[in-house]
């Protein structure tokens, strides 16, 4: 089976609610405002792509290529990010609370900006408080 290609895609406002897009390529997909909650994005190359406002509580993105992708005010309550790429995401006013962020790269001012890390997983296995 192929892998989806949805690169610049215009999945505004979509209801994407337990989507399997499992390595697919999204790069510079426009998803803002989008429902993915529980989605399985692990693998997925959504490099650039415009995810603000989204809702992805409880999804999927371990391993997952969001370097420069916005995620401002997004809702990744719960979700798993282990070993993420998220280096130059935007990451202000985002929910992140229980978030799985082992391994991820990403910044300590990158996380500041977050709107909460309450009970998250950091990069480095510690849980915030």
């Amino acid at each position: 089976m192929s892998k989806a290609n949805l690169e610049q895609a215009n999945l505004e406002e979509a209801d994407l609610t337990g989507v399997e897009l499992n390595k697919a390529n999204m790069i510079g997909a426009r998803l803002k405002h989008a429902q993915m909650l529980g989605a399985n994005l692990a693998n997925t190359n959504l490099q650039g792509a415009d995810l603000l406002e989204t809702n992805l509580r409880n999804a999927n993105l371990s391993d997952a290529n969001l370097r420069g992708a916005s995620l401002s005010e997004s809702t990744l309550r719960g979700a798993g990010l282990v070993v993420a790429d998220l280096l130059k995401a935007q990451l202000h006013g985002a929910n992140l609370i229980r978030a799985d962020l082992r391994g991820a790269k990403v910044t300590t001012e990158q996380l500041d900006q977050a709107k909460s890390l309450k009970g998250a997983i950091m990069p480095d296995g510690t849980v915030h408080p």
